[in-house]
């Protein structure tokens, strides 16, 4: 099953391979050889990456990403730090700055189906920092305030601000 999705130019895809995931490694060098295969995948698709979905529909991460959605009651919900993802340090400091927006966290799973009902999505990666998804499948998603405000505070504290 994939879902390609459209982020400011780029595209990125959700991959399910229905193999059980794999426990990982708190070093984000270290490459998973299905996170790679999933990467290729989506690239032959047109996409830059996939995220990973396990066998009971919950996305885990991107290949070499973090997700995140917006739910449309405005919660922001990501993976929590369970062991199966890498912790990745830009997701670390999203987590943080929420706190200082009054944001709603929720550290969980969460499901294709909630992914395709997001008001917002987006990832974030020390390549890509916080990157805005705006197409899941057909449906088209624009960023909006949760997404930009947290990018906005995110390059203030790249910036040293």
């Amino acid at each position: 099953d994939r879902c390609i999705v459209h982020r400011d130019g780029l595209r990125e895809g959700l991959e399910a391979d229905g193999q059980q995931p794999q426990l990982r490694s708190h070093a984000e060098h270290v490459c998973i050889g299905g996170d790679r295969v999933a990467k290729e995948a989506a690239r032959d698709k047109g996409a830059k990456e996939a995220w990973l979905v396990d066998r009971s529909g919950q996305i885990t991460e991107g290949a070499s990403s973090n997700a995140w959605i917006v739910t449309a009651e405005g919660q922001l919900v990501t993976r929590a730090l369970d062991g199966q993802i890498l912790p990745g340090v830009t997701r670390s400091i999203v987590v943080e700055l929420a706190g200082r927006l009054g944001l709603r966290l929720e550290e969980r799973s969460f499901s294709v189906a909630e992914a395709h009902g997001a008001a917002e999505a987006f990832l974030t990666s020390a390549s890509n920092l916080v990157m805005p998804v705006t197409r899941i499948e057909d449906r088209h998603l624009q960023p909006r305030p949760i997404f930009s405000r947290a990018r906005e505070l995110y390059m203030e504290f790249a910036h040293g601000g």
